[in-house]
């Protein structure tokens, strides 16, 4: 079964086979990695090919998780799927209260000074443990010769808003940095 990859949204990967029953290893990349397990279906990507498998059993193992599909039933199936990303359709990810963001959504959006000087766009985030932050590749001739900046993904101080529907985010950042 084939799907539409703008739809989904990557949630974790599937680690080593776990014993001789089809049993294989869960790398969650839910923020509650045991939310992994509340969606279902799982849709399993390897080389471009995707199949839709449902989660028949799970449990923690030592630091992390082992998961059970349906119609796998023994360790060369499992083999098989080893490294394989786990994505789930978009339409499962829950509502987020005003103001909180799925990163996907910011991607691309253009990145503006409150002085109107236009940064960017975002390219990607990264988790830095204190906060995060937008990895903003510049525009092709910026002014200030930056080709990429990072900054700091911090509400009201650094971040003044968010427009969704413009996807525009407007900073209070020098853009000589």
């Amino acid at each position: 079964m084939s799907q539409e990859k703008a739809s989904t949204i990557v949630v974790g990967k599937l680690g080593a086979p776990y014993g001789i029953k089809g049993w294989l290893k869960v790398h969650s990349f839910t923020d509650d990695p045991q939310g992994i397990f509340d969606f279902s279906p799982w849709l399993i990507g390897q080389q471009g090919k995707w199949q839709t498998l449902e989660v028949s059993d799970w449990r923690r193992h030592s630091k992390g998780f082992i998961a059970k599909f349906a119609n796998i039933n023994d360790r060369d199936e499992a083999m098989a799927l080893t490294n394989a990303e786990i994505s789930v359709d978009v339409e499962q990810l829950p509502e987020l209260p005003e103001g909180e963001f799925y990163w996907r959504d910011l991607i691309g959006m253009t990145v503006v000074t409150t002085k109107g000087y236009n940064l960017g766009h975002v390219d990607d985030l990264m988790e830095t443990g204190s906060n995060d932050v937008l990895v903003v590749k510049a525009n092709k001739k910026d002014a200030f010769g930056q080709s990429e900046r990072l900054i700091p993904f911090l509400t009201d101080s650094v971040v003044i808003e968010v427009k969704h529907e413009d996807r525009e985010i407007t900073v209070d950042w020098d853009p000589a940095f």
